[in-house]
């Protein structure tokens, strides 16, 4: 997969912290299509497993993209779920890595679908090199 050091990581945590958590995100997570986290962040209240949640998500995305093949689309590129007080977005970072972010309803999907697309391209120059 990727061959990373400890310094790209820790720009990529700096990204993710000062980007989207300091600007509302609730928790990010970057993890592989297996579910593997790579990175993750949040504010300091998240209350759920972030274990099982990546999993979760990885799978979500992998059934997401089979459904829209099924319908005569290569994938989706970004899914969205809104719940009462929380919703995930999802993100594709290249093909084996996503972007999660978990937010709350005082933050809009257009401020985080802007964040984000900022965030993957740091990321992507980061993996680079």
């Amino acid at each position: 997969m990727y061959n990373v050091t400890q310094e790209q990581l820790k720009e990529i945590d700096n990204v993710l912290t000062q980007e989207l958590v300091a600007s509302g995100v609730d928790c990010v997570i970057v993890v592989d299509m297996a579910g593997n986290i790579i990175a993750q962040h949040d504010n300091g209240h998240r209350e759920w497993d972030v274990i099982a949640f990546a999993a979760l998500a990885a799978g979500n995305f992998a059934a997401v993209d089979a459904m829209a093949e099924i319908v005569g689309e290569h994938k989706f590129s970004l899914h969205f779920h809104r719940g009462e007080t929380e919703s995930i977005h999802f993100s594709k970072i290249d093909d084996d890595l996503l972007l999660i972010s978990v937010f709350g309803n005082e933050t809009s999907l257009g401020f985080i679908r802007l964040k984000t697309d900022e965030v993957i391209e740091r990321i992507r120059k980061i993996w680079e090199g």
